[in-house]
């Protein structure tokens, strides 16, 4: 339907708009001129920015978005895809790494091509009818794979948490929806066993063992590891500021550097500004680390891959008595309760032979 929107003033109208029905029922507003790219205004119609995105186009200076990107340009206002929309341009979702924002922009914008029942794409629905039973159900159509479904959830609640920040919606319905348990203990931790033989593959002196021990003797992800340098040490200590989350919540850790890391250091070769280099002399890339180390780890014969030794190095401390404290020191962790996903089941083994110890005395007595 061809429509006439009168400027601020009110002293002309607008020519060559279009406003289409969605499937949802919101409306859009299009500028369509022969000659000239077909573009969508996303701004309210009577505001600076609706005319700025207008004589934008009139002049032929708009040009239409990638095709991989035109849904996006196309979201009517008050539509989910809107509101995420929103949340990209927000502070809260430009201050993440390049790495997060790019996932998370892959399973929301999955998320609104997704179609209901209805075959109505969830994008072009109005976000405000959100509920939580739309929420439980987008989480439950994903229940074979309980890592998908709670980052659906975790995602959400993270588009209406900033929603309900920037007084667009007045709850966050997501919020009240739980995870699901996974029943999953995440990565592989190694064993005393499993590192004697990727050792026993990979003696000292070759870049597989340092890379091994570098994460077995910090405990550190190897988006961290592959940043250590001679720079970051002094005096026996390695001080460095954690990758993840550093451009908003930065964490930064010290650790005094082991005698048997040191050794293994000083045996290997190592690059000018990372320990770790590619065959290019290059440092390492985190996928591109963690894909090579998979495959050391294949040549070794075991299991484990490189998230499983920061785990093996926090379930070893645990073992020997360390306390949460101790470790979050050393792992950057902020709350027990992610230290707890470590180390429960060295918890449990430490408390069963306290325990047992315990009886055993109790005999002793008695006799």
């Amino acid at each position: 339907m061809k429509i006439r929107i009168t400027n601020r003033s009110g002293a002309s109208k607008l020519r060559f708009l279009l406003q289409e029905r969605l499937p949802s029922g919101a409306m859009r507003i299009r500028f369509r001129r022969k000659g000239l790219p077909t573009i969508t205004l996303n701004a309210p119609p009577g505001t600076d920015g609706f005319m700025k995105e207008y004589l934008a186009a009139l002049e032929g200076n708009a040009e239409p978005l990638p095709k991989r990107l035109q849904r996006r340009q196309q979201a009517a206002a008050g539509t989910l895809r809107w509101l995420i929309m929103q949340y990209y341009g927000s502070a809260e979702f430009k201050r993440l790494e390049a790495h997060t924002q790019h996932v998370r922009r892959l399973v929301l914008d999955k998320l609104c091509r997704s179609t209901d029942a209805n075959g109505i794409r969830r994008g072009d629905k109005p976000y405000a009818q959100m509920e939580p039973r739309n929420v439980r159900a987008l989480r439950d159509e994903r229940a074979e794979t309980p890592e998908a479904a709670n980052q659906i959830v975790k995602l959400l609640r993270q588009v209406f948490g900033y929603a309900v920040i920037a007084e667009l919606a007045k709850s966050n319905p997501a919020k009240e929806v739980p995870y699901l348990r996974s029943g999953s203990e995440g990565f592989h931790s190694w064993t005393i066993d499993e590192v004697h033989q990727f050792e026993g593959r990979h003696p000292i002196g070759t870049k597989a063992r340092l890379a091994l021990a570098l994460m077995l003797y910090t405990g550190q992800r190897r988006s961290d590891i592959i940043q250590f340098g001679r720079q970051h040490v002094k005096n026996g200590w390695l001080k460095i500021t954690q990758q993840k989350n550093r451009n908003w919540a930065p964490i930064t850790i010290e650790i005094p550097i082991l005698p048997e890391l040191q050794n293994i250091i000083d045996a290997s070769p190592c690059g000018d500004l990372t320990f770790l280099v590619t065959e290019f002399g290059r440092p390492f890339t985190s996928n591109g680390f963690g894909n090579w180390f998979r495959d050391r780890c294949i040549e070794a014969g075991v299991p484990g891959r490189a998230h499983g030794l920061r785990k093996a190095m926090a379930t070893r401390l645990a073992e020997r008595g360390a306390t949460d404290r101790e470790i979050m020191a050393v792992t950057g962790h902020q709350t027990s309760k992610e230290v707890d996903r470590y180390t429960k089941a060295a918890r449990r083994r430490v408390l069963a032979e306290s325990a047992m110890a315990r009886m055993a005395s109790t005999k002793i007595e008695r006799k």
